[in-house]
Formats: structure tokens, C-alpha cells, sequence
């Protein structure tokens, strides 16, 4: 059976992973980025990870039939080029080149977002789909779209930034220069903002009683829901936007499911059962003929390492 290499580059720590066809795990570790020394210093550290997973595998080089890496930024995935990845110090960077080099493997890339999109879709909560879109809900709002089983990834390999899309005209300004974008509403950030704006507002809210405007975490409002009011407030204020958007790529893809990724998607049915009632009521044309499932992504943390071994597939 043919075997796959996935390595995820994050800004402080490389994961990986050794799969077979089936998505059956070999072997999987991890290494520091070193990403602060340049980019041959982090292509160095993905060869020794790459080595050392080899070993655990008790697998030799032949046995490997493709090795793909997901890596944060704009990335030119036809010819395996990071354009621009800010956290990682790297401009115009040949990294598929470099890796080659180095392992004598074949390499593919992709954007970490579009990978995790893609583990989601062949081995996690989409593997029953043809057609899936995962919105990581995090510091923004980031994700991929998969169709007919293959990642879209737009112009250059520079599209599906589902996080800037427009859901309040002339609203919260934006890093990236526009207002209104969905991550200024939906991200895990976003909540916490709402959350604390709230907190300050109502200052007899049950939420002072175990967090102050420090500690809040996406859980906070969610956590109290039930028994107070500025919560429950911020709960719902904050599902409408998330499902404004999700309804806005559902028209657009009409994928078969949302999956949803994140630290807010640990919330589970609390998020994805209302989420589904807004979108079965505004979605165009109704569910009758195209329904889209609004689910929990499955992976994790390593839907990055699982997507870029299904790089190489």
C-alpha cells in the first residue's frame, strides 16, 4: 500500500504525519519551526522531522509515494512557492524546491487553511461529501473549500479567504483594509471582544463572577448562556453573524457541509443546532432539494498534517 507524508508548518512548531491510502496513521511527530533562522534552517528541520517519522514508520524512502506541506500565508501552490508568510520571515520562498532537495521526494503545497480544509474532506467530518467547506472559527476566520473532492483555491491559488468577506457594510474596521468582514464578527477573537464590550456594559452580569476582562475565553459567554442575560445576549448576537456567513458560502458553493473548526467549535451542538435552523430557514430554495449539514470538524489540531498527505494522493 502506498504511503504519504504530511507535514503542517506552524509559526512555532512543524507537525507531521506518515498515512496510508486509507488515512491509517504510521507514524506522526514534531519539530521546532527555527523559522527565525531562514527558511533553509526551517527546510532543514521538516528533512530531520520527515527522517525521524521515517524511522518510527520502519519505512524506507521507496515506500514513500508523496509528500505535501501545508503552510501558513500566500502561497503559490502550482509551483510550490511561499509569495508572502509574515509570522514566518518569508518572501518569494521556493519551498517545495528546497524540500525536494532535500528528501528526493516529490512536493506538493498549499495554503495551512486549504489543508485542513482538504484533511477535513478525505478524513474527518467530510469524508462522506463530495462537496465541503470548513470555516476555522480562531484568531480570524480562515478555512477551504473542497469540490467534487479537490481543493478550489482561486486565481493563483490566492482565493478562498472566507474570512474577508463582507457581512456588515461600513462596519468594524478590518486588518485587511475593509470594513465589515466576517472575521471582525465570527472569529474566536471576535466573541471575546463582544464578550468583554458586554461585561463592561452590565457591569451586575453572572460573567464577573469567574472572569475579568483578561481572562474571558470564547467559552465565557457561552458558559453562562443560561442564567444570564448579557451572555445569552452575546451567544445569540454572535451565531447570527456566524450563520450570516455560512449562509452566504452555502448560496454561493452550495456544498453538501460546513464543517466548523476551532477553539468556539468545541461548543458543538450548542453552535451547529442553531446554526442549522438559520440556515435551513434563509438559505435560497429551501432544503428540500439541496440541504446543507452544518457539523464539528473531526481532526483537530492535525487536520493540517492530514490534508497535506492528501496533497500527495
Amino acid at each position: 500500500m502506498k504511503n504519504f507524508i504530511g507535514v503542517d508548518i506552524g509559526g512555532m512548531t512543524i507537525k507531521g504525519i506518515i498515512v496510508d491510502g486509507d488515512g491509517v496513521v504510521k507514524a506522526e511527530g514534531s519539530i521546532v519551526t527555527g523559522c527565525e533562522k531562514g527558511g533553509d534552517e526551517m527546510c532543514n528541520n521538516i528533512c530531520t522531522l520527515i527522517k525521524t517519522m521515517l524511522g518510527d514508520a520502519k519505512l524506507e524512502n521507496s515506500q514513500i509515494s508523496g509528500v505535501g506541506i501545508g503552510c501558513p500565508g500566500l502561497i503559490d501552490s502550482k509551483n510550490g512557492v511561499v509569495v508572502f508568510a509574515g509570522n514566518l520571515n518569508l518572501k518569494n520562498f521556493p519551498l517545495a524546491e528546497k524540500v525536494r532537495a532535500l528528501t528526493g521526494f516529490e512536493v506538493k503545497t498549499t495554503n495551512d487553511a486549504n489543508a485542513a480544509a482538504l484533511g477535513e474532506a478525505k478524513f474527518g467530518a467530510g469524508k462522506q461529501y463530495n462537496d465541503s467547506i470548513l470555516v476555522t472559527l480562531g484568531t480570524g476566520v480562515g478555512g477551504g473549500i473542497v469540490i467534487d473532492g479537490e481543493l478550489f483555491e482561486g486565481g493563483k491559488s490566492a482565493g478562498t479567504e472566507i474570512g474577508h468577506m463582507v457581512i456588515v457594510e461600513n462596519g468594524l474596521q478590518c486588518t485587511c483594509g475593509r470594513k465589515g468582514c466576517y472575521e471582525r464578527y465570527a472569529s474566536a477573537s471576535a466573541l471575546m471582544e463582544q464578550t468583554r464590550n458586554a461585561m463592561e456594559e452590565n457591569k451586575d452580569s453572572l460573567m464577573w463572577s469567574k472572569y475579568n476582562l483578561q481572562t474571558v475565553s470564547g467559552k465565557t459567554p457561552f458558559e453562562f448562556a443560561e442564567s444570564d442575560a448579557a451572555a445569552n445576549s452575546v451567544v445569540n448576537g454572535y451565531i447570527q453573524h456566524l450563520a450570516c456567513g455560512i449562509t452566504n458560502l452555502a448560496n454561493i458553493f452550495r456544498p453538501q457541509v460546513v464543517m466548523l473548526g476551532g477553539g468556539v467549535s468545541e461548543q458543538g451542538e450548542r453552535l451547529t443546532k442553531p446554526l442549522q435552523k438559520i440556515l435551513d430557514a434563509d438559505i435560497m430554495g429551501g432544503t428540500e432539494f439541496a440541504p446543507v449539514k452544518v457539523v464539528k470538524a473531526a481532526l483537530g489540531s492535525r487536520a493540517g498534517a492530514f490534508g497535506a498527505a492528501a496533497l500527495g494522493m
